[in-house]
């Protein structure tokens, strides 16, 4: 079994595919060579989700429109990383409030950003009626979610061990496992605490294996690198100023490592196959793909066989050989 345990930053959309990130392949060494699949808890949410949304994401790596909730998600999470850079009693608000413009000027360049917020028309329009009514609104926003974190963690009391940590490890049948942690406390007797910052809102108690699974994905990635089950699974949700705890056994997580096993073999199938189905739920309405969704009325593209081969999938599918 190999396991990495290092820190790496701006690496998964959403914690969580990969270039090391968002197409769920890594090259086989830190040198150039054979890219191999891995499975990220984003991804394997996707596929759970969707298969066909799994397959627009991973294997076609179709573009995505960026949204205004995403965007400062990434500036309050980046605020949040930053702030354990000062000495332990400068962690104040007014501190962590300093660095949301430095944050945002690292942000805002990035391609698709500056469109979120319109641009005014000669006749004083807005091009996106969704935009907030100035930039200046939306990072006041971002700075009250940033504050509501003083209210659920005192920072001056903690020391992390690991930010924007890679978590990496291959499991006995060759899947590899990767994700990115947005905080890892290590107490003094060895105790290991996952901390992943939510900028929305929490779920109802019905939902909550469901934003549990990213954070046993995690619990089980660090059992198997480091030997130890985390004590407590920690989701910190500035939306509302609530927090959810869990703590996994061995059991649970050796169940749970044979869920993703399950999940990697039947991507595995419809990779070889090209065959990836739509789920059409409620969540479609926040999908980018409906055009070409079979569910919608919509034609996929022909299946990229060659990309897939070329990222290191076996697909039964023909090959086009290029020169």
């Amino acid at each position: 079994m190999t396991a990495i345990l290092g820190s790496a930053a701006g690496s998964e959309v959403t914690a969580d595919g990969s270039e090391a990130t968002a197409d769920g392949v890594v090259p086989t060494d830190e040198t150039e060579g054979p890219r191999r699949p891995s499975l990220s808890p984003s991804r394997a949410a996707d596929f759970k989700t969707c298969p066909l949304l799994y397959r627009f994401r991973t294997i076609d790596r179709l573009p995505e429109r960026k949204t205004l909730a995403a965007v400062r998600g990434t500036l309050v999470h980046s605020v949040l990383e930053k702030l354990y850079d000062l000495p332990a009693a400068g962690r104040t608000v007014a501190a962590a409030q300093d660095l949301v413009a430095p944050a945002w000027a690292e942000l805002r360049d990035e391609p698709g950003i500056a469109e979120l917020f319109g641009a005014a028309q000669e006749d004083g329009a807005e091009t996106d009626a969704n935009a907030p009514e100035s930039v200046e609104a939306w990072l006041a926003s971002a700075g009250k979610l940033v504050e509501r974190y003083f209210a659920l963690e005192d920072p001056t009391r903690i020391q992390p061990d690991g930010r924007e940590q890679l978590v990496e490890v291959t499991l006995p049948d060759g899947l590899l496992l990767r994700g990115f942690v947005d905080r890892l406390d290590v107490a003094p007797n060895g105790a290991l605490r996952v901390v992943d910052y939510k900028t929305g809102s929490m779920p109802r108690e019905a939902f909550e294996a469901k934003a549990l699974f990213q954070m046993k994905f995690y619990a089980l990635v660090l059992w198997r690198t480091r030997g130890v089950v985390a004590a407590q699974l920690k989701l910190i949700y500035l939306g509302d100023g609530d927090t959810l705890t869990y703590a996994p056994d061995e059991a649970e997580l050796l169940r749970f490592e044979r869920t993703l096993q399950a999940i990697w073999a039947a991507i595995e199938r419809a990779v070889a196959t090209g065959d990836f189905r739509p789920n059409k739920t409620r969540l479609c309405g926040w999908c980018d793909h409906q055009a070409l969704c079979p569910a919608w009325g919509g034609t996929p593209p022909p299946f990229p066989a060659e990309a897939a081969a070329a990222r290191g999938w076996q697909t039964l599918l023909p090959v086009v050989e290029r020169d």
